[in-house]
């Protein structure tokens, strides 16, 4: 892997696109928007995913483990961030433990292999607004998925069975 793809790197590629979404509501228009404009055909989501892979390969982007997911948080809310904290999750078919979003979240869905979805979608984005709650789920396959949280505000919430509302 290339030495250029660091942490820095992938700071700095992800502080650009926060800076276009520091005043825009969490909401569908913002979903249509970042699909429209930074989707999966897209210069930035091909730079995004290329230091997410690298980062897992070289081992500084998802270097923890539990319940078969790998998982980190790289950077925490910062001013550069536009105040969105930053983590990855490397998954493979299967559901993750429920949480809910106070604040809402934004996630980059980066398969590794063909038709793997994330919560129903495929390669792109998916924005859950403030107040909604889910098993972050990878079906078909295994994918990356970058999580942008305002704040770094996540609650997870008690056990739940998938499905459960």
């Amino acid at each position: 892997m290339s030495a250029d793809l660091s942490p820095e790197v992938l700071r700095d590629r992800v502080s650009r696109l926060t800076a276009q979404l520091a005043s825009r509501a969490l909401d569908a228009e913002l979903d249509a928007w970042l699909n429209r404009e930074h989707g999966a055909d897209s210069a930035t989501y091909a730079d995004l995913k290329t230091a997410c892979e690298a980062g897992v390969a070289q081992g500084w982007l998802c270097n923890r483990e539990g319940g078969g997911i790998r998982y980190g948080r790289i950077f925490k809310p910062a001013p550069d961030l536009h105040d969105y904290s930053v983590d990855v999750v490397d998954m493979c078919d299967l559901a993750g433990p429920h949480h809910r979003h106070p604040l809402g979240e934004i996630d980059l869905i980066m398969p590794l292999q063909a038709g793997a979805t994330f919560d129903g979608r495929a390669a792109g984005w998916l924005v859950c607004p403030p107040g909604s709650a889910h098993h972050p789920t990878v079906a078909h396959g295994r994918a990356l998925v970058l999580y942008l949280l305002p704040q770094g505000r996540i609650e997870f919430t008690p056990t739940q069975t998938p499905g459960a509302p």
